[in-house]
């Protein structure tokens, strides 16, 4: 049996409407928001009672999603937002732009805080980190050529 796809990349917010507003600011759109509660649903992440409201954000070519969660109920447990690049675990999700240049200046707009610098990777890219709404990690990628 083969793997057929990812489907998308969880992040949980405190600030759901902030977050869809940043990330259509960078070219993703909205696929739609719902209201996840219930017994089947506390059964698949083993929280139980689990009220949750979701965003699924997906880029332009379809074939990359996000889906952005504000948790009413249970309470988040711990916060890694303020994680360094070089912590265990999940940690950022990385975006190919057109134009990184323009792309930051939009997104400052939005509070985004270049974390390093850009930088040249050989003939191939220019790349950046960035904190986005509520210190997300996220990376660009402007391919060179």
């Amino acid at each position: 049996m083969a793997l057929k796809r990812m489907d998308n990349v969880g992040i949980v917010v405190d600030d759901l409407d902030a977050t869809v507003d940043f990330f259509r600011e960078l070219g993703l759109e909205l696929e739609g928001r719902a209201t996840i509660e219930g017994e089947w649903a506390g059964r698949v992440t083993g929280l139980g009672d689990q009220h949750v409201e979701i965003a699924m954000m997906r880029t332009p070519d379809s074939h990359g999603r996000l889906e952005l969660s504000r948790f009413l109920r249970p309470r988040v447990v711990s916060d890694h937002r303020n994680a360094p690049v070089n912590a265990l675990g999940y940690l950022r999700v990385m975006f190919a732009v057109d134009d990184i240049d323009e792309t930051l200046e939009r997104l400052r707009k939005r509070g985004a805080e270049l974390v390093g610098e850009v930088v040249r990777y050989k003939d191939a890219y220019r790349l950046c980190y960035i904190r986005g709404p509520e210190g997300l990690l996220i990376g660009l990628a402007q391919e060179l050529g």
